[in-house]
């Protein structure tokens, strides 16, 4: 059983976060934990107004979002550890071997697929990621 499941990205305000919002909707009453880091992430600052407005035009929110940086103790807490690209779970082997086998992308279930990032792109690039993580995050929730 994962009761803890960490999204992980870069910065921490558009991808992870992102998908945070969308999987803690989609385990309500669960008792599932989910949160986000990023691997260089921008510490304290909010969610990309852009990604923002996408998850607000959805009927979720993302505005009490603060970046965090990972960390070993973070990455310890959690079950299941979900990324956006692969070097992204190379990283997180390098920082904490232990998470090895718990690390994967959330789009492990479409052929590893990968979601690249949409940081200081139009909006078109954020509602393809959103639409990337979306089918992710629906193909982990029956595992959950």
């Amino acid at each position: 059983m994962f009761n803890n499941i960490l999204f992980v990205c870069v910065g921490n305000i558009c991808r992870s976060p992102s998908a945070e919002v969308m999987l803690r909707r989609a385990v309500e009453g669960k008792g599932v934990h989910v949160s986000s880091a990023g691997l260089g992430a921008l510490v304290g600052h909010h969610i990309d107004a852009t990604a923002q407005q996408l998850l607000v035009e959805r009927g979720l929110d993302g505005s009490a979002h603060r970046g965090r940086q990972i960390s070993d103790s973070i990455l310890s807490e959690a079950d299941l550890v979900l990324t956006m690209e692969r070097k992204h779970v190379h990283r997180i082997i390098e920082i904490a071997p232990q998470a090895s086998g718990k690390t994967f992308l959330l789009g492990k279930w479409q052929s590893d697929r990968e979601i690249p990032d949409p940081y200081r792109q139009a909006r078109p690039a954020f509602e393809h990621v959103y639409g990337l993580m979306d089918e992710g995050v629906r193909s982990w929730v029956r595992y959950l």
